[in-house]
């Protein structure tokens, strides 16, 4: 471990154990991480490796938070965000991962899936958009989907499972309530997996003990603590994968052309909008 790396975990270790992170050590962390998330975008495009990365989790555990995090310094045409929504009548009599594969990268890229396949282990088991044998057929035969279509193919695979304790979700949800720019979260599917806490819970603790393989582990992230919960699962992201830095040649800013003659300074043309701030 280098230096910086060793003082950085040094740094965050007694912020630990002093309570929670503030703000600033968490920016200036998440910074450093941001760095190595382009580096790992540049060893991507350079080698045609292909990544998945899979976010699950409970309703408020954050993975719009964590995935916001990792492509707000990186290439939207690298790190690609799939989030798709219910399944049309066609996709509803595919086979049940066949519209995700189609999000599959090609090489160079690396796909975050906002929830994915496993919606079939979670919402639709335990809301019922499912039967109980449609749920277990589905853990049965997806380790091996993964190890053959996904680990076998040269795709590298990351799962993770964000999971809150029952009382930090409900105060998240009485905290979206309150607050007008986050009413657009509150789904009435959300606000069921309030209630149904418990039946969540034997469904995600089913689905991770059946389907975490040597090939493709799932990975619990506690994140109860937001912050924390950000930075180590893009610190365990990155050390997960044996990615290298690239050189990369900068180019210099060219001289600009001479100012023709009579030319505006600006453009002179359309309507300015009006400074209000």
């Amino acid at each position: 471990m280098g230096k910086n790396k060793q003082e950085s975990h040094e740094s965050l270790a007694a912020t630990s154990a002093s309570g929670k992170l503030s703000r600033k050590e968490f920016e200036k962390e998440l910074a450093k991480l941001q760095v190595e998330l382009v580096r790992l975008q540049t060893w991507v495009q350079a080698s045609g490796a292909r990544i998945v990365i899979v976010f699950e989790g409970r309703d408020t555990a954050g993975k719009d938070g964590v995935i916001s995090r990792i492509t707000a310094r990186t290439n939207s045409r690298v790190y690609r965000r799939v989030a798709l929504p219910a399944p049309s009548d066609r996709e509803k009599t595919q086979i049940f991962i066949q519209r995700y594969i189609e999000h599959f990268p090609a090489a160079g890229e690396i796909i975050l899936f906002d929830r994915s396949w496993y919606n079939r282990a979670g919402v639709d088991r335990v809301m019922g958009f499912c039967s109980h044998e449609e749920a277990e057929r589905f853990l049965l035969l997806t380790p091996a989907v993964e190890r053959e279509v996904v680990v076998n193919m040269g795709i590298i695979l990351r799962k993770y499972f964000l999971d809150v304790s029952q009382d930090e979700q409900r105060r998240r949800f009485e905290a979206r309530i309150e607050d007008p720019v986050k009413h657009w979260k509150l789904s009435p599917m959300d606000i069921e997996s309030v209630r149904r806490w418990w039946d969540y819970t034997a469904a995600y603790r089913r689905m991770i003990e059946a389907t975490d393989t040597p090939e493709a582990p799932w990975y619990v992230v506690p994140a109860d603590d937001k912050r924390r919960a950000r930075l180590n699962l893009i610190r365990h992201l990155l050390d997960s994968i044996p990615y290298k830095k690239v050189h990369t040649d900068l180019p210099k800013i060219p001289e600009p052309q001479a100012r023709p003659k009579g030319a505006p300074e600006r453009l002179g043309a359309g309507q300015l909008i009006p400074n209000r701030y």
